[in-house]
């Protein structure tokens, strides 16, 4: 159904309603709206004005003798209409620069700090995902032996984040071969993205010449060296923060979401399809494909690390104070990309 139809006298009283609601948690009533937000309409004006936003499925009435509230349809009308992302205090940004600054160490150190920036800022449940190494363009790869029979074995991409797997095999290669493989690599496989490397690897080292011992370590495209082990990667700050909100007190409703955030893998495909463009990206309720995520939101926006990218954000109750916490996450997720850049 459209709703670009509503009147203004609809929108100021679905606008006025829902930020009473997410202020108070409590249904909202036409003489609350009437004496609180001076509309220069009586409380019977609004009441039927609020009659009208119900039948259009824009708010619900919890019980007979409550106020309104909105509905997911509602509070989408509001974030795609009527919302003004609310600039960010001074405080605000003065907070996320220190706690971002301060983040030392490599970028799973980082990732954790901007989830919990956004935990403690926005007193919801602050997320991050790592990077997709997948989309890294590879720039070297050098292997180095550790021990008889060790190798590590050490991927740097364009954008500068660089992961080290150490491989195993069942007696010593002479370091002449190594020395050669690792040309050889580099020579077939830089300049390609490690997704591709994966797909084309056998093809690519076909006819080298090399120890057949050592190249299956490497042929093998189900081998950990091409695989993205930060697609599991998830950090996730402030559950205690949701543990306070009404909408959780049916503690039913929060272990869901908790076995969600645990479990990770679902979560971070669903935040990851959702967030596939630039700017910010908004679901709400029962918009979520994850029925743990029916009674939540997420706000969230990429991050740059070079030519990869990832996913921050935050998950609460779908009353929440979408004007700032899209500005919050807004900026830290440029913090985070600044960061990464070394800038």
């Amino acid at each position: 159904m459209s709703f670009e139809n509503l009147t203004d006298r609809e929108k100021r009283v679905l606008q006025n309603l829902i930020v009473h609601y997410v202020q108070t948690a409590d249904p909202v009533g036409s003489r609350v709206i009437a004496n609180k937000y001076r509309m220069g309409l009586s409380p019977a004006t609004i009441r039927n004005t609020m009659q009208d936003l119900e039948e259009l499925g824009l708010i619900a009435q919890p019980h007979t003798s409550a106020g309104r509230v909105p509905t997911d349809t509602g509070y989408r009308v509001f974030v795609d209409t009527l919302l003004k992302a609310e600039p960010l205090t001074e405080a605000d940004r003065g907070k996320i620069k220190v706690l971002m600054s301060g983040s030392k160490g490599g970028i799973d150190a980082i990732l954790g700090q901007a989830s919990k920036v956004l935990g403690e800022i926005t007193s919801q449940l602050g997320i991050s995902i790592a990077p997709r190494f997948d989309e890294g363009v590879l720039t070297r790869l050098d292997l180095i032996p550790i021990s008889e029979g060790k190798i590590l074995v050490i991927i740097a991409v364009k954008s500068g984040l660089a992961r080290s797997i150490l491989m195993e095999f069942e007696s010593g290669i002479p370091i002449d071969e190594l020395r050669q493989m690792e040309l050889v690599l580099n020579e077939r496989l830089s300049g390609l993205t490690l997704g591709h490397i994966r797909k084309t690897i056998s093809e690519r080292l076909a006819d080298t010449g090399l120890s057949p011992k050592l190249l299956k370590l490497f042929v093998n495209a189900e081998s950990e060296i091409w695989q993205d082990r930060n697609q599991s990667i998830l950090h996730a700050t402030g559950t205690d923060n949701l543990i306070k909100q009404p909408e959780f007190a049916d503690r039913d409703k929060l272990s869901s979401l908790m076995k969600a955030l645990e479990e990770k893998k679902e979560l971070i495909e669903f935040i990851n399809s959702k967030s596939i463009g630039e700017g910010i990206v908004i679901t709400i309720g029962s918009e979520n494909d994850l029925d743990q995520m029916q009674s939540c939101s997420v706000v969230a926006s990429k991050y740059r690390a070079g030519n990869v990218s990832g996913t921050i954000g935050i998950i609460g109750p779908t009353r929440m104070p979408y004007s700032r916490l899209i500005s919050i996450v807004e900026y830290t997720a440029k913090s985070l990309t600044k960061a990464l850049s070394g800038s």
